[in-house]
């Protein structure tokens, strides 16, 4: 037996922002947004205004970092214990909505730890307090739709994704104005993540008849108009904010794989926006899985149009397809070219592979890997080398 969750509404286009007037029945909406660009560009008076048309009280939690840390997330849900609100709404990039969904789980249950739940499925039953409504800045993440929260313990330099289907947003908001605010090197490392959720979801163990084809279209959408919304394209950034999605209910449900694993791991270590890491690492780890799914890999490239007649030269064609996508973003292959030392990696590399194999992402990724295999995969990612094994 599998299961398919996705948000009860999604709302999508121009001004979408509008339809929280409809939510009525909620007294008081806490908000939870990042940095300053939301303010700057009206979008959070916007959702302000919006609230209080319809009759709530709100309170703004404001200041979520780029890699949300455990204690915002306390510190967000002991004001939201003070403010009980029906209603909580994120707004802006994928930390201030990953971080307030982890707010949401202590507001409704301030008796657990981070301990507690930071095991895959193990965060108990929430809406007994507030719903949860997403409203996403950037074209990447998808947090919006998806059963996913990555928070990072500092002291360790470790990123902790959680996974339960209790945190899938009730209403989702995909107001296409929005990402238009985006700098063009969020827009390429968003985007890149966003093909990597799809690309890592279409061959994942947990991969169904209903995550294909959310994942095809996605991909599709992604290669057809990341370029074009790299360049400030307003209807290619409109697309991008609806493939992301897309993206994100395929992962959300069928999971994700190594390229997500090591991300997690080598983000936090490296200082490298998530993205980064998953636009370095998806051309080698679609290598090191083509010896099980190789097939998988071909169909994504025929979808594409790529050049090949068996499945190993359209797969050889995707991974030159990503790579050259890479260089046109203006994205560094390699994580030497992104700063990474070779003593650095040398000093970190076994506690992030022992790590990375532990990661919830790696269960699901569609060949088994070894922590000594892992430490293979991220050196080639290093140096730029083939993965051959």
């Amino acid at each position: 037996m599998a299961r398919f969750t996705l948000p009860r509404d999604i709302y999508f286009g121009e001004n979408a922002i509008e339809e929280l007037k409809n939510l009525k029945s909620c007294k008081k909406a806490f908000i939870v947004t990042g940095g300053s660009s939301m303010k700057k560009g009206g979008f959070l008076q916007k959702t302000e205004d919006v609230l209080k048309e319809a009759g709530m009280e709100t309170h703004l939690f404001e200041g979520v970092e780029p890699d949300p840390s455990i204690e915002t997330v306390f510190k967000g849900a002991k004001e939201m214990q003070q403010f009980e609100p029906d209603l909580i709404v994120a707004i802006g990039g994928g930390s201030p909505l990953d971080a307030a969904k982890a707010m949401w789980v202590f507001y409704e249950h301030p008796e657990l730890s981070f301990d507690d739940i930071k095991d895959p499925f193990t965060i108990p039953p929430l809406r007994n307090k507030a719903i949860f409504a997403a409203i996403p800045s950037t074209s990447g993440t998808a947090s919006e739709v998806t059963a996913f929260s990555v928070i990072t313990d500092y002291s360790q330099n470790i990123k902790y994704p959680l996974a339960d289907f209790e945190i899938t947003p009730d209403i989702a908001i995909l107001d296409t104005s929005i990402p238009l605010t985006m700098p063009k090197k969020l827009t390429a490392h968003t985007g890149m993540d966003a093909l990597t959720h799809a690309i890592e979801a279409y061959v994942a163990s947990a991969r169904s008849a209903f995550s294909d084809p959310l994942a095809l279209q996605a991909i599709s959408d992604i290669f057809d108009s990341l370029v074009d919304s790299y360049h400030g394209d307003k209807e290619a950034r409109g697309k991008m904010h609806i493939a992301q999605c897309l993206a994100g209910m395929s992962f959300s449900n069928a999971l994700l794989g190594i390229a997500h694993s090591l991300a997690h791991k080598t983000g936090a270590e490296f200082d490298i926006p998530h993205g980064c890491c998953n636009a370095i690492l998806l051309p080698f780890v679609i290598q090191f899985n083509s010896r099980v799914c190789m097939e998988r890999y071909a169909t994504i490239a025929r979808t594409l149009g790529l050049p090949g007649n068996t499945d190993k030269q359209l797969t050889d064609s995707l991974v030159k397809a990503i790579r050259e996508l890479n260089v046109t973003l203006n994205i560094a292959p390699t994580y030497r070219e992104n700063g990474v030392t070779e003593e650095h990696l040398n000093q970190k590399i076994d506690f992030i592979c022992e790590n990375a194999v532990k990661d919830p992402c790696t269960a699901s990724n569609p060949r088994p890997i070894s922590v000594e295999e892992m430490k293979k995969v991220l050196t080639c990612a290093f140096t730029g080398e083939d993965v051959t094994f």
